[in-house]
């Protein structure tokens, strides 16, 4: 593999879109969907060079590429109008091997209901693991696509969310009242 070659594949994909919830950048590597950030690109700049550093290697760029991205902003924007229950498209999650099982684990909470922290342990077969399982959910690179806002504490309560709990409230309120009932995408 030549430098030039190698230094391509240490390039990843970005745009941002305007959402109900404000601005989101979206990232993605040649494998998948890999992170989405609240805010626009210059808000997160720093933190997201240093993440795709730290996961894909020092000297990785970020090149702004609205047309790889071009099917997940049709999906978000589907989401945001209640046409889409669920998400399509590869995950490129990176993380450690129990913050991917926790996420995989979101990912099977439906649209509309909300699951406990509890429950998140249980279904990846660490009970005692509910703290972790918190920690993991917070760690979620992929939010709203990977449904970490439908997580709640074990009283019901509302806790924690990266994006703040006023856009937790409006992503659960939008999937409540916008129940999708005319051909909605992938049901």
């Amino acid at each position: 593999m030549t430098q030039n070659q190698q230094f391509a594949s240490n390039n990843l994909s970005y745009t941002e879109v305007a959402t109900p919830i404000g601005a989101l950048v979206l990232i993605t590597s040649p494998k998948g969907l890999c992170r989405v950030a609240f805010g626009t690109m210059s808000q997160n700049q720093e933190e997201l060079q240093e993440w795709a550093a730290r996961w894909f290697g020092k000297g990785t760029k970020l090149q702004e590429d609205a047309g790889k991205l071009a099917s997940t902003v049709q999906q978000l924007e589907e989401y945001f109008r209640g046409e889409r229950l669920k998400f399509d498209g590869e995950l490129d999650l990176q993380g450690t091997d129990f913050q991917k099982k926790v996420w995989s684990a979101l990912l099977d909470v439906p649209y509309g209901e909300t699951a406990t922290y509890k429950h998140i342990a249980e279904a990846i077969q660490s009970p005692k693991a509910v703290r972790a399982v918190g920690g993991a959910n917070n760690k979620n690179p992929i939010p709203v696509i990977i449904p970490c806002h439908r997580i709640i504490g074990v009283s019901g309560d509302l806790v924690g969310y990266a994006g703040g709990l006023d856009m937790k409230i409006h992503l659960l309120d939008l999937e409540r009242h916008k129940q999708p009932n005319m051909n909605p995408k992938n049901n």
